[in-house]
């Protein structure tokens, strides 16, 4: 007995000590990373700045997987963010220490209006004189290869590939399934064109869908395929037929002679040539720069004069999963309110949309701060549609990338209810003792019934109101009559250039337009005023070890389901929502 009661104490001793020395370690690792990620780097003579276009590209640091591991030992991370890449190439440009731009291309993950950025990025990196080469190793993915043509040259190992495919808008159907497993998503909704639930409700694409999916999808592949043909050369006419006679699948041989590259090398041998390129003897190592070293020196103008601040809102809204905090942004606008030095305000916009009651909350306080007289301009990234719309439709001026996806002005509400399921299949009976007619609505979790009638149209009525306030937020703010809003909403998605053309945005332009515009306004002269962007970046011990411990959860699930993983994301997101929403659809763009 007393043998045991000693094991018993020696074992718990052991595994508090195990789990004190994991606690030491990680905080060990974390600092290591938190001296790593904010330490500036200094440039050598002769210096290229290597873009590395890898993995997923997101709109600024502060959500990405992290390893600490890799991080501590000095490792690069499997991210990129917009932000930090924008800010690199603007430094670099005029660093008289980096000769040069070395694309590296290995498979970029990101939508059009990230894209879009970047490669005009580049093209203004080049105008500095500076030497831009873009490689492929194994090859070109159809992301990279549209950065790629702005650079000087586009190289490629002799036996890699192109990929160049067109755009395709994939949306799985989940009705069919739904039915055969007893579940019903009982919708209500607004706007023929407000396909966010049409997974739910029908088995294959409505045709109002295919209408705006074909109008978007072409406008947006009309300007990349445009902006490619041009910078290689190639009539636009001839650039398509390349496009549809499967790219992919041609030698280097026929891909010169098509003129979609410039010339084959090994890697040794590119690295060879950039070596010449930027003065340095082939003996000598190549002296690469990271984006996130050449961003760590990148400084605004200290406001002498005051300040632009710039509020970043992406993700969805009250979605969870470190999307848009409602009560976070309505706190940080409260705060900048308060402010004296912040002169204007540029509201950066990446959302989809989400919860139509947070949209209506960041919508007032917005409104807030224009009664303080200050300027406020939206700047759109890749999404600002459905909610990200309501957010942005108040602003003094809009500025959208020209491949942005905006609109989306509908409302609708999805509420499972799985009866078949747990009465005919299960055999279940559920009892309810209720004082009022509708005790029971929305209470009963897993096991909801399906509305009555008159539930049902309580719901629509319920929806309809939202809508109704919604249009009418669009109307005040571009100043239209509600009707020619509601012609134009109905849930269509638009992309910017269709957008500007019916008043829906003011312009299109970047972040720093919308910046430079609301300094002009705010009668702020050029060299004379700051820009904070907030909500900071929380990069402490807290936040990346709650960051690391999400990844690899998420990444054994996703191990496991494979291409199923976000499907079943997308699946459980809508039966964990409680709110009205104002969301646009998902929808897999390629």
């Amino acid at each position: 007995m007393l043998k045991r009661f000693f094991l018993i104490v020696c074992g718990s001793f052991v595994g508090a000590f195990l789990a004190l020395a994991v606690f030491v370690f990680s905080a060990i690792l974390i600092s290591l990373a938190m001296m790593k990620m904010g330490k500036a780097q200094s440039i050598p003579d002769k210096a290229i700045l290597h873009l590395h276009l890898s993995g997923i590209m997101q709109e600024r640091p502060g959500n990405e997987e992290i390893d600490m591991l890799t991080l501590a030992t000095g490792g690069s991370l499997e991210y990129m963010n917009l932000d930090e890449t924008l800010k690199a190439l603007e430094v670099a440009k005029d660093d008289d220490n980096i000769k040069g731009l070395y694309i590296e291309c290995d498979g970029i993950e990101a939508p059009a209006a990230t894209l879009h950025q970047v490669r005009n990025a580049v093209a203004d990196f080049k105008k500095s004189g500076k030497f831009v080469y873009a490689y492929g190793n194994e090859g070109y993915s159809q992301s990279d290869y549209y950065i790629a043509t702005a650079a000087d040259s586009v190289l490629l190992n002799p036996i890699g590939a192109v990929d160049i495919h067109g755009l395709a808008s994939i949306t799985p159907y989940y009705k069919n399934a739904l039915d055969k497993a007893g579940i019903e998503m009982q919708v209500i909704r607004v706007g023929t064109y407000k396909s966010a639930v049409e997974p739910y409700m029908i088995d294959s694409i409505s045709p109002a869908n295919r209408e705006q999916q074909e109008l978007y999808l072409g406008n947006i592949w009309a300007t990349m395929s445009s902006e490619m043909a041009a910078a290689r050369r190639i009539d636009i006419k001839t650039f398509n037929t390349l496009t549809d006679s499967i790219i992919t699948a041609m030698s280097t041989k026929k891909l010169l002679a098509a003129h979609l590259i410039d010339r084959t090398c090994y890697k040794h041998e590119m690295e060879s040539t950039l070596k010449r390129l930027s003065g340095l003897d082939q003996d000598d190592d190549l002296r690469l720069v990271s984006i996130a070293d050449v961003a760590n020196a990148y400084e605004r103008v200290k406001g002498k004069d005051g300040k632009i601040a710039v509020v970043y809102a992406v993700g969805e809204i009250d979605g969870g999963g470190g999307g848009i905090d409602s009560e976070e942004i309505i706190k940080t606008v409260e705060d900048l309110m308060d402010d004296d030095d912040v002169k204007g305000m540029v509201l950066r916009v990446n959302s989809p949309g989400g919860s139509a009651f947070g949209s209506e909350q960041i919508w007032e306080v917005l409104e807030r701060f224009k009664k303080t007289g200050r300027p406020l301009a939206v700047s759109m990234g890749d999404y600002a549609a459905s909610g990200g719309y309501y957010i942005s439709c108040g602003a003094n001026r809009i500025f959208a990338d020209s491949v942005t996806i905006t609109g989306s002005i509908g409302v609708f509400g999805v509420i499972p209810t799985a009866q078949k399921l747990y009465e005919n299949t299960l055999g279940i009976n559920v009892s309810v003792v209720k004082t009022n007619a509708n005790s029971e609505m929305n209470s009963m979790g897993v096991f909801n019934k399906k509305y009555t009638p008159v539930q049902q149209a309580a719901m629509q009525n319920y929806v309809n109101e939202t809508y109704d306030l919604f249009t009418k937020r669009c109307a005040d703010g571009r100043k239209m009559p509600q009707d020619s809003i509601k012609k134009i909403a109905e849930g269509r998605v638009w992309d910017a250039k269709s957008a500007l053309s019916r008043n829906l945005i003011d312009a299109i332009g970047s972040l720093n337009d919308a910046i430079t515009w609301v300094a002009a306004k705010a009668n702020l002269q050029e060299g004379r005023y700051g820009v904070i962007e907030v909500p900071a970046v929380e990069m402490n011990w807290k936040s990346i070890l709650g960051s690391f411990t999400a990844t690899k959860y998420r990444e054994k699930i996703a191990q496991e389901m494979g291409d199923f993983y976000k499907y079943y994301e997308q699946l459980k997101a809508i039966l964990n929502r409680r709110h009205v929403l104002c969301l646009m659809e998902y929808s897999e763009i390629k």
